[in-house]
């Protein structure tokens, strides 16, 4: 596999088997993930490998924080607090998309409900990442961030598996660094659901749209 068709292969997975991830092929996507460039070096991540009972446990606590509305505020702030066009209509195409695949209706509020709540247990995958940041670190940090980030799930497709990377794990920092016991003073950026896929399930058939190269890049001569 070239880096071209990891890239264009890569997709959010969100149902897996559950079979399990040799420990030994975590360690090395892991490794080789950390030749990301970063400013100055700085090298900013900080990752949980969070499996078995510690994840279940986890996973449970989320939900149940969920269910009860027992909301955190996110350690940094990760989406607009408005949207414009054209990034509005894009989300809404990603969602409806989404629950048009799982055949959810709008009003069924019980099935969105429990859609959503599978964020929690990183989309039943025998893995989840947690990624944390020194919160002296500024905006550029988090831009290196997510080159490490694209490396672990280009490396993942290298290896058979599959990944979704999730902004929902972010939202229970508290909740997370008390379990986990990490310092208060790291900030999670959010996770990454690991596996192998559930080909068979309709919710991976599911892709979203790309724009095309005219529509984001100006070449100048």
């Amino acid at each position: 596999m070239n880096v071209s068709q990891a890239i264009k292969q890569r997709k959010s997975t969100r149902s897996y088997t559950n079979q399990p991830v040799d420990k030994e092929i975590i360690r090395t996507i892991l490794d080789t993930a950390k030749y990301a460039p970063s400013g100055v070096n700085t090298q900013p991540w900080q990752v949980c490998v969070v499996e078995g009972n510690t994840k279940e446990k986890l996973s449970r606590q989320m939900i149940d924080a969920f269910r009860a509305k027992d909301t955190e505020t996110m350690d940094y702030q990760y989406y607009p607090t408005e949207w414009i066009p054209p990034y509005k209509a894009r989300r809404v195409e990603t969602g409806t998309r989404l629950y048009t695949a799982l055949d959810i209706k709008r009003e069924d509020k019980e099935k969105c409900l429990k859609q959503w709540e599978a964020n929690y247990n990183a989309f039943g995958a025998p893995v989840m990442l947690l990624f944390f940041i020194d919160s002296s670190l500024e905006t550029g940090s988090y831009l290196d961030y997510g080159m490490f980030l694209q490396n672990i799930m280009l490396l993942a497709e290298e290896n058979g598996l599959a990944t979704c990377p999730q902004g929902a794990l972010g939202e229970f920092p508290s909740l997370v660094k008390q379990t986990l016991q990490i310092d208060a003073d790291k900030k999670l950026i959010g996770g990454m659901a690991l596996g192998y896929e559930d080909k068979s399930h309709l919710v991976n058939q599911y892709r979203t749209s790309r724009i095309e190269l005219d529509e984001f890049c100006a070449f100048y001569d």
